[in-house]
């Protein structure tokens, strides 16, 4: 590998490795999106929610005066009772009163196995670019860059659905959420997809072939890359 190229890569590496961290953090934890009730009057306890891929926690919290930011029941940083329930994902669930059974299940399913997808596809691009800094292994590049870019592809759809799932909650009769506003783990879930995708494009681009240096010069007439 040019060490030109190689400069190149170890520059997207960081990249990635950030991507990585923002991906593992919005897959791990629960503040996709903060649910809250209409508030209709003060001193008294309302009950907020948070949610990820994973599970869904409830607080209890005791409002004394209204929320600032016009959030109803909150903000969530407010000390108060929490408890926290993973998703049933493959048995019959118990959120009923929160999630519709039939409906909302199946998008939680769905946001999860696309995010597993999502970790599957940048493990194998980070086997595949550490083999591309092995002597005479720069074609492991092109996977690699592909396999980020579809890393980053499954993470913005898994962050899609989990959009509509709050999009459906927010609308139905059933449920009494009626504010929402998306947490840090969906801005990290955004980056994750800008960074991994972006990059994944640069790897692919970077092991493109040496052009030629003159416009008289065909691919196979350019001078080959030396291998270390």
């Amino acid at each position: 590998m040019l060490e030109d190229k190689k400069t190149k890569v170890k520059i997207t590496f960081l990249v990635i490795l950030v991507g990585i961290s923002s991906m593992l953090a919005a897959v791990v934890t629960d503040h996709w999106a903060v649910l809250s009730p209409r508030v209709e009057r003060l001193n008294t306890t309302c009950e907020a929610a948070h949610f990820g891929l994973w599970r869904l926690c409830k607080k209890s919290i005791f409002i004394v005066e209204e929320d600032p930011q016009g959030k109803g029941c909150g903000p969530i940083s407010l000390p108060g009772v929490k408890n926290c329930s993973y998703f049933k994902h493959f048995t019959s669930g118990e959120e009923a009163e929160v999630f519709e059974v039939k409906t909302q299940k199946e998008y939680n399913i769905s946001a999860a196995a696309i995010a597993i997808f999502s970790l599957a596809f940048m493990t194998l691009g980070s086997l595949c670019l550490l083999g591309a800094f092995g002597k005479g292994r720069d074609y492991l590049l092109r996977p690699a860059g592909m396999f980020f870019a579809f890393a980053g592809l499954c993470i913005v759809i898994s962050v899609e659905i989990m959009r509509q799932s709050v999009k459906r909650m927010i609308d139905s009769d059933e449920t009494i959420w009626i504010e929402y506003y998306y947490s840090w783990s969906f801005a990290c879930a955004c980056a994750a997809f800008t960074l991994l995708f972006l990059s994944g494009i640069s790897l692919l681009i970077i092991s493109m072939p040496h052009m030629p240096r003159n416009p008289w010069e065909t691919c196979m007439d350019a001078d080959p890359e030396p291998i270390d």
